[in-house]
């Protein structure tokens, strides 16, 4: 219902700041994977292959009128798929929890999604047909497109979306993996958000948990769980000697998350986090 192209409406990097002069089609959607949310949020990612930016397009009149979530349509995703997404929702629910813009609202979902990641996204990883697992990691992903509506994520997907922008052969969701570690020992390292993080590992399921490091062990279990704890950035082509560049970059063309990270990160620190992750 609009003239020109997508890139013409994204508001960041080389995007043409356009603003919607009509009103768009209803969106509809039905969910066939469970890791982004958008069935619950008025935006979505694009990625320009040219100038290798991959920046969020997102306008109030892109929610969806209806959603339709039936964990029946994902049972066919691939085992690695599977963990990918479950994975990106689980870092949804986690960013959203310790964001500094989480209110009671978002936390409320924030929390009941965790449970059920923990509990359940190893099942639908081991076996795709288990309907029961299927339904509780769909339920948790439309729980992190709320999330991401009524808060706000961190830092971790924008570090993320510089390096899938310049290798797409990476998925967003191991993208995410591949930093995790770094990321959330970057601010546990320096003592932030440390009774949240006690909460999220109890919450996965590490009940003995009593201390901020609990939660990378509590995470380190997840991925285990889920067969990607070995991922490794070379594996997706990504070079140790971008990393500065990406860091530099991230900072320059993706500000806004880093606004609610716990602690102002610097291009140091983001370089920091991607050296610490590369192996």
């Amino acid at each position: 219902t609009n003239p020109g192209n997508i890139w013409d409406y994204c508001q960041k990097g080389s995007g043409g700041r356009k603003q919607p002069e009509n009103a768009p089609l209803p969106v509809v959607c039905i969910s066939t994977t469970a890791g982004t949310g958008s069935e619950a949020d008025n935006s979505g990612m694009v990625t320009n292959s040219v100038t290798k930016e991959k920046l969020g397009i997102g306008f109030q009149s892109l929610f969806p009128v209806l959603s339709i979530v039936d964990p029946e349509l994902m049972v066919s995703v691939p085992p690695a798929l599977t963990a990918y997404q479950g994975l990106d929702t689980f870092f949804h629910l986690a960013e959203g929890y310790l964001s500094k813009k989480a209110n009671f609202f978002n936390e409320m979902f924030s929390i009941t999604g965790i449970e059920k990641i923990g509990s359940y996204l190893g099942r639908a990883v081991k076996d795709g047909k288990d309907l029961e697992a299927r339904e509780n990691v769909a339920f948790a992903n439309t729980l992190g497109g709320f999330v991401m509506s009524t808060g706000k994520l961190l830092s971790q997907h924008s570090l993320e979306h510089i390096l899938s922008a310049y290798h797409p052969n990476l998925p967003h969701g191991a993208g995410l993996v591949l930093i995790s570690r770094a990321y959330f020992g970057f601010f546990i390292e320096r003592g932030l958000c440390a009774e949240k993080f006690v909460k999220i590992a109890k919450t996965l399921g590490f009940k003995e948990a009593n201390e901020p490091k609990d939660f990378l062990v509590a995470l380190e279990h997840l991925l285990q769980e889920c067969g990607v704890a070995d991922l490794t950035m070379n594996q997706f082509g990504i070079k140790e000697d971008e990393l500065p560049g990406f860091a530099q970059e991230v900072r320059t063309s993706l500000p806004l998350a880093f606004d609610c990270d716990p602690i102002a990160l610097t291009v140091k620190d983001c370089e920091e986090i991607y050296k610490r992750s590369f192996k």
